[in-house]
C-alpha cells in the first residue's frame, strides 16, 4: 500500500503527541491537578494512531477508560482534553466528564466509556445507523482484552456479524486486564480467534508497529465500506504504566516493563522513518519541538482555564 511522506510523519506527529500528553497528564495528576481516576495509553501509541489514520473526517471511533490516545488519533484537541482533566469549563464535557468520558461528535468521537465493554454496543448502533442512513461512513469500536469476556462484547459481533454492519472491532490487547494476565483470564490464546465464533476476519497485528497496524486495518475499513461486515483485529502491544496513575504494579515484574520499553512503536517508525523512507533527522527534530509547544500550551490553557460556572450542572443531562 502506498504510504505518502505526509501520512508517515502525520502517524510520527500524531504519537509523539500521545507520548507527550500523557507524560505531562502524570506530571499534573501527581500534583494533585487531575479530578478522578486517570489511565494512559503510554506504549500503545501505534495501535490508535495506525487504525485512525485509515478513517475519514466523518467516520467514527468509540473508545475505552484509556482513551487519551485514541482522542488524540482522531484528531482531538490536546488543550481541551487538558482542560478536562482538570476539571475546568473549557474542557471537552465543560470538566463534568473527566479523563474517562471525553467525547467529540464533531470530529467522530463518540466517547471514551469507563465501562469495561461499554462502547461496543455504541459502534454496533453507531454502525447501524451508518448503513441504514445510506452513508459509507464506518466506525472502529477499541476495546482491551479483558472486554472481550464480557457479555457486550459477544452481543455486539453477532449482531454486526448477521447484518453486515460497517464496524472494525480493534482489540488493544496490552497483555493484563486490571492487575492480572490476560492469558489467565481468556480461553483462547489469541482474541483473533475469537472472530470465528461470528464468521468474521479474524486478524494479528503487531500493535508496536504502526503501519502493520496501519496496513490491516485498512484492509478490515475498505471491506466495511464496500458493505463486507466487520472485522475483529487483534493488536498485540503492552502498557508501560500500571493500570491506573497511582497502581503499585505488584503484579508484574519490572524486568519485563523494560524488555517492553526497548520495543518502543515511536523509535520504531522514527528508525523506518530514517533508515527506509529516507526523512532527514532535522524534520524529525521539528515536530519534535512543533509537539513540544503544542502540550506546553496545551498545559497552560488547562491551567489558566477558568472553573465550571454552578449553572452547567444542570445542562447537558438529557438528550434532545
Amino acid at each position: 500500500m502506498d504510504k505518502s511522506k505526509e501520512l508517515l510523519l502525520e502517524m510520527y506527529e500524531k504519537m509523539l503527541k500521545i507520548r507527550m500528553f500523557e507524560d505531562n497528564a502524570v506530571k499534573l495528576f501527581n500534583q494533585g491537578l487531575v479530578r478522578g481516576p486517570m489511565h494512559v495509553y503510554t506504549g500503545e501509541e501505534a495501535v490508535a494512531v495506525g487504525a485512525c489514520a485509515n478513517l475519514n473526517d466523518d467516520d467514527l471511533i468509540t473508545s475505552t477508560h484509556r482513551g487519551h490516545g485514541h482522542c488524540i488519533a482522531k484528531g482531538g484537541r490536546t488543550d481541551k482534553m487538558a482542560a478536562e482533566l482538570l476539571a475546568k469549563g473549557t474542557g471537552y464535557c465543560k470538566g463534568k466528564g473527566g479523563s474517562m468520558h471525553i467525547a467529540d461528535p464533531d470530529i467522530g468521537i463518540l466517547g471514551a466509556n469507563g465501562i469495561v465493554a461499554g462502547g461496543m454496543g455504541i459502534a454496533a448502533g453507531s454502525a447501524l445507523s451508518s448503513k441504514m442512513r445510506g452513508t459509507d461512513q464506518v466506525t472502529i469500536c477499541f476495546f482491551g482484552d479483558g472486554a472481550t469476556n464480557e457479555g457486550a462484547f459477544h452481543e455486539a459481533l453477532n449482531m454486526a456479524a448477521i447484518w453486515d454492519l460497517p464496524v472494525v472491532f480493534v482489540c488493544e490487547n496490552n497483555l493484563y486486564g486490571l492487575t492480572g494476565p490476560a492469558d489467565e483470564m481468556l480461553s483462547v490464546k489469541d482474541v483473533a480467534a475469537r472472530a470465528n465464533s461470528y464468521d468474521m476476519p479474524g486478524v494479528i497485528v503487531d500493535g508496536n508497529d504502526v503501519l502493520d497496524v496501519y496496513e490491516t486495518v485498512a484492509e478490515a475499513v475498505k471491506r466495511a465500506r464496500k458493505g463486507g461486515g466487520p472485522s475483529l483485529i487483534e493488536a498485540k502491544t503492552y502498557r508501560w504504566k500500571g493500570h491506573f496513575v497511582g497502581d503499585p504494579e505488584l503484579y508484574r515484574d519490572q524486568e519485563e516493563v523494560e524488555k517492553w520499553k526497548k520495543r518502543c512503536p515511536i523509535k520504531k517508525h522514527k528508525n523506518y522513518l530514517i533508515e527506509t523512507a529516507g526523512i532527514d533527522p532535522k524534520e524529525l527534530d521539528e515536530i519534535d519541538e512543533k509537539v513540544k509547544e503544542e502540550i506546553k500550551a496545551a498545559v497552560k490553557f488547562a491551567k489558566e482555564s477558568p472553573e465550571p460556572e454552578l449553572e452547567v450542572v444542570f445542562e447537558d443531562v438529557f438528550s434532545k
